[in-house]
């Protein structure tokens, strides 16, 4: 969400100087690529880039074909084959070996429901959203693309202008979307009185909710983790019982909350997109917020810095304590916390906590790329042909 954020404080910058604005979004590609469907970049008319939807190898093209789907006012769609020796100059620089198609939106900053402000919709709140958005593989003019429709939270915001398919068409596809959390492309077929725009392609993009990352400590140890989640656009919140070390001062970009252990969580919302860090110092203030943690089962990491000796220590009382919690919420329990590569400093330790909280939120190990048998991203490039179809008179 850090680049849509970005996006659309961009945006807003734009429409208060009255510039016009166009929207590139990655919706498909096939075979290597920087970056995957979804990667977005706002092109104002003059000149300004916010985003990115290349390593850097596309943007200049880009630009030229935002100015012009700007100055002609319909939308359309960019392609790019990086393995064909006539485009091969975009690829060079990064070696890709693919084809990236891109469309190209120029917005109607009167529409209250246009691609942006679908987008601000759903960069709003801590739920999942699907936003839809339409190409054609057959004709880059054509008039029907563009991002139409955003389900969020069971409600549906659609742009003012009619919807190219029925929604019955569809709705199945948003909801698999939903269900297994992942980006689906389908094609629709389309019969129509004349012989064009037979076929639609349309993007389910799954928008997850930032990462919430739960601090408890206000020591110094705690600025690098801060700072590198900052960079990752993470939510941040940093729990202590001590406030005159927890104070807006030091930690200005944190939401703050100073209480007892036995209330701190009270206040902080759980979800399956969120990580907690133990690392008070404080054996007891750790070991009470642990129990809460492990009893309520809800968070996918929980991180404790420490020795192995400390955790062992910590399960122990807790169960002669009479504490209860599931035996499978112990997985989610990573202590000491880190990946293994040899860090010493605080600095180190933070870069390898975070990276172990993102592998473990895009269900990877944290290996080697090198030793990867896979492909780097985690792309669904395949285009499902839809039973459905529509007649349009």
């Amino acid at each position: 969400m850090k680049e849509i954020r970005q996006i659309l404080r961009a945006y807003d910058i734009a429409c208060q100087k009255g510039q016009r604005v166009a929207l590139a979004t990655v919706v498909h590609v096939d075979g290597s690529s920087y970056r995957g469907p979804g990667a977005r970049m706002l092109v104002s008319e003059d000149g300004t880039l916010t985003g990115a939807i290349s390593g850097g190898c596309l943007e200049g093209d880009a630009l030229r074909k935002a100015l012009m789907a700007i100055a002609e006012q319909r939308p359309l769609l960019a392609t790019y084959d990086t393995s064909d020796d006539e485009d091969a100059i975009f690829g060079m620089g990064l070696g890709c070996n693919g084809i990236i198609r891109i469309l190209i939106e120029p917005i109607n900053t009167n529409d209250d429901a246009n691609p942006i402000e679908l987008l601000r919709k759903a960069a709003d709140t801590r739920e999942p959203s699907v936003i839809v958005t339409f190409f054609s593989l057959d004709d880059k003019w054509n008039p029907l693309q563009g991002t139409y429709l955003l389900m969020k939270n069971n409600k549906m915001v659609v742009k003012s202008s009619a919807l190219p398919l029925s929604i019955d068409i569809f709705l199945h596809d948003i909801n698999k979307t939903l269900e297994h959390k992942h980006t689906y492309l389908v094609k629709y077929n389309i019969s129509t009185m004349s012989s064009n725009h037979k076929e639609l392609t349309a993007i389910f993009e799954y928008l997850a909710p930032d990462i919430s990352l739960v601090i408890a400590g206000a020591g110094n140890d705690v600025f690098p983790l801060i700072d590198m989640a900052e960079v990752l656009g993470w939510q941040i919140t940093l729990i202590d019982g001590r406030p005159a070390y927890a104070t807006a001062s030091r930690f200005p970009s944190c939401h703050l909350i100073v209480a007892d252990a036995d209330k701190a969580l009270h206040e902080v919302l759980l979800d399956d997109r969120t990580a907690v860090v133990l690392m008070t110092h404080n054996y007891q203030y750790d070991k009470s917020l642990l129990n809460s943690l492990l009893s309520e089962n809800r968070v996918p990491y929980i991180g404790m810095l420490g020795p192995k000796k400390k955790k062992h220590s910590m399960l122990t009382e807790l169960r002669e304590a009479g504490a209860h919690w599931q035996e499978e919420a112990l997985i989610h329990l990573y202590s000491p916390m880190g990946l293994n590569i040899g860090a010493e400093t605080p600095e180190e330790i933070a870069l390898s906590v975070i990276a172990e909280i993102k592998a473990i939120f895009a269900r990877r190990d944290g290996g080697s790329l090198r030793d990867y048998p896979g492909k780097i991203h985690n792309r669904n490039d395949e285009i499902v042909i839809s039973d459905n179809k529509q007649f349009i008179g």
